[in-house]
């Protein structure tokens, strides 16, 4: 990655990364879903086992107090956790020549990139991106007979070489455990499990592949950037490093979320935030670096079709009591515009969901 001599990656003084007791503060929430490896997610919330409507209240406060929270006893195998992070590190410990055989560019966003910009600054990582399942190129990005498209292909390496069975299978277990979080959300704001399921039927989810690369000046650069995720769900897995700093919502404080072994940390996307009418709020996060060691992470993001349109559900509005607090976008269109942000450097900021918030 080089130095930091290039000021690209200098953070603004406001945000860069402050030496901070954060790390012993009370973390984001920790959830055990074991309750769901024993009992079905009713079809609605009143007829709950306990441990289930336990569960459920668990989720709504997080939702609620955080937009982040981590669960334990998932129901993922662990070595599939394994095979995909030392994938990952074979493949970014390749010869960039070779990494770069895979780079994405502004037709196609999936493969290798590391010049990636959040709001504008460069972050200090490079990744690999891959879709859970292709779909048809072109692909329309909003209704049909639209003009403009997106291609959704992935880029598969060829070393090393157990690389993509190791994603194909990891990104069936993250698909399988999003619908169970996605269906307890749903039931949370008091609607039917499977209410949102719909939405999702030509998802476009993707898995990410991180790497931090040790930074000489870690008091200056983020590994990502302040920001907020688009997309309705993430799933993230970390290794033993630490680095995922989240602005805790009661006094704006950043903190450090303790590595957990064999855990994943879940946060509601804008998406969401848009769905529920703000009664759940995306947490806004951030990647520290540091000096001595890198850091890999794996988030899965899960998304809607490109097709469909986002709006606060009609269950969720009362147009005297609890109007629309947003006006509706189609998602395709979000995603490619945050897509071309991050790939290089625009002269004004992304586009995010408050340029849709309706004035009170």
């Amino acid at each position: 990655m080089g130095s930091l001599v290039d000021p690209a990656f200098v953070q603004a003084p406001e945000h860069r990364p402050k030496p901070t007791a954060t790390e012993t503060a009370v973390g984001i929430p920790l959830i055990d879903l074991s309750p769901l490896l024993h009992s079905p997610i009713p079809t609605d919330g009143g007829a709950a086992p306990p441990a289930i409507s336990s569960l459920l209240a668990e989720v709504e406060a997080a939702c609620r107090d955080w937009g982040f929270f981590q669960v334990i006893n998932h129901g993922v195998p662990s070595e599939l956790l394994d095979n995909i992070m030392a994938a990952s590190k074979g493949f970014f410990a390749l010869p960039a020549e070779e990494k770069w055989q895979v780079k994405r560019d502004e037709v196609n966003p999936l493969g290798y990139y590391n010049t990636e910009h959040t709001k504008n600054v460069r972050d200090w990582k490079e990744v690999f991106d891959l879709i859970v399942e292709e779909l048809p190129v072109p692909l329309a990005l909003a209704e049909p007979g639209a003009d403009e498209f997106l291609s959704l292909r992935n880029r598969w390496p060829e070393h090393p070489p157990a690389f993509r069975e190791a994603c194909e299978k990891y990104t069936k277990a993250m698909n399988e455990l999003a619908f169970k979080l996605l269906e307890l959300i749903s039931l949370t704001l008091g609607l039917p499990a499977k209410r949102l399921n719909g939405f999702f039927k030509d998802r476009a989810s993707f898995i990410r592949l991180n790497h931090y690369p040790p930074c000489p000046s870690p008091h200056l650069a983020l590994g990502v950037g302040r920001h907020k995720d688009a997309g309705a769900l993430t799933i993230l897995a970390q290794d033993d490093v630490g680095g995922l700093d989240v602005k805790r919502r009661s006094d704006g404080e950043w903190i450090r979320v303790k590595p957990i072994p064999n855990s994943y940390i879940i946060n509601v996307g804008d998406i969401i935030q848009v769905w529920s009418n703000d009664k759940y709020e995306s947490a806004e996060h951030r990647v520290s670096v540091n000096l001595e060691r890198e850091r890999f992470s794996i988030p899965f993001f899960f998304n809607p079709a490109l097709y469909v349109t986002v709006q606060p559900l009609d269950e969720l509005i009362d147009e005297k009591k609890r109007p629309a607090k947003y006006n509706a976008y189609n998602w395709g269109e979000f995603f490619k515009a945050r897509k071309n942000s991050n790939f290089k450097k625009l002269e004004v900021e992304n586009v995010q969901i408050y340029h849709f918030k309706k004035a009170v």
